[in-house]
């Protein structure tokens, strides 16, 4: 059974940093891409992060670059998103995902095939 596991999230105050982590189990992502995703209440779920399989191609939305930096260790299985700068709007719970295609670098809901269950991330103003 493939598992992605979230960790990392929490509380903390605008400008600060956060890391946050996903461990997946139950099959390796070395030949495939990874993302993250994050969904605030009552907004649909966005793109914030993706990197291919060998983690030399990165690539951001709009809102994060410059402050988030997305990377990976696949002898880990694991994938992070180190979050600088934090701002009252990052505020969400953060979703890691695997595509189990081959694809470079998904952007889409739809292009993902595993997720993780979610971490909470919280910047207060």
């Amino acid at each position: 059974q493939v598992q992605l596991v979230e960790s990392g999230g929490g509380l903390v105050q605008a400008g600060g940093s956060l890391r946050l982590s996903c461990a997946a189990s139950g099959r390796t992502f070395n030949s495939n891409a990874m993302g993250w995703f994050r969904q605030a209440p009552g907004k649909e779920r966005e793109f914030v992060a993706a990197i291919n399989w060998s983690g030399g191609s990165t690539y951001y939305a709009d809102a994060v670059k410059g402050r988030f930096t997305i990377s990976r260790d696949n002898a880990k299985n694991t994938v992070y998103l180190q979050m600088n700068s934090l701002k009252f709007e990052d505020t969400a719970v953060y979703y890691c995902a695997a595509d189990g295609e081959y694809r470079l670098l998904p952007r889409f809901t739809y292009e993902y095939d595993y997720w993780g269950q979610g971490t909470q991330v919280t910047v207060s103003s």
